[in-house]
């Protein structure tokens, strides 16, 4: 590994909650996961992993993780992504994480259409529509503290408050 390597890793490990053996594992994690040798990790080799594409969620993850928007992951943003699920992860960045689950357009707010395609994600057909719409009614009018019709990260957090965020979204091993 040439020196400018290394200093991009270093420079990772800096930005992330991991230390220099875990981004180096998780380096080759990446470059096993980029099928094509690309340098990055498009949608399709995300949902060859079994664990990303059963989960209801993994369109929104992969469009987390792709924090510039380019359409595939390089290793910074997979770091960036990862890091989150550290245990060395505040709750904060946690908390943030799953807020972007629901902020699909990006503006700060989960709005009601947000919140809606999000549980349809997570429910599929196990509930109507009409069903799902009463359900998002009804948390976004307890959620929205200010009345302004969209969910905050401050509102978001307060709604999941007494949940343990923390746990839930922690992996162990890297």
């Amino acid at each position: 590994m040439g020196n400018s390597t290394s200093q991009v890793l270093d420079t990772i490990v800096q930005g992330s909650n991991f230390d220099r053996d875990e981004v180096d594992r998780l380096r080759k994690r990446f470059m096993k996961l980029d099928k094509d040798n690309s340098g990055t990790i498009e949608r399709d080799e995300f949902l060859s992993l079994p664990q990303i594409s059963s989960n209801p969620l993994a369109t929104r993850m992969i469009a987390i993780f792709d924090e510039d928007g380019g359409g595939d992951v390089d290793f910074q943003e997979f770091v960036s992504g990862l890091s989150a699920f550290s245990s060395k992860g505040n709750k904060e960045q946690k908390l943030q994480f799953a807020f972007k689950v629901y902020d699909i357009d990006r503006d700060g707010y989960i709005s009601n259409g947000e919140l809606f395609i999000v549980l349809k994600m997570m429910v599929g057909s196990n509930l109507k529509d009409q069903q799902l719409q009463q359900i998002v009614d009804k948390t976004i009018m307890e959620a929205d503290l200010d009345n302004d019709g969209k969910i905050s990260f401050e509102e978001f957090t307060k709604m999941v408050e007494n949940t343990d965020i923390s746990m839930s979204m922690t992996l162990d091993k890297f």
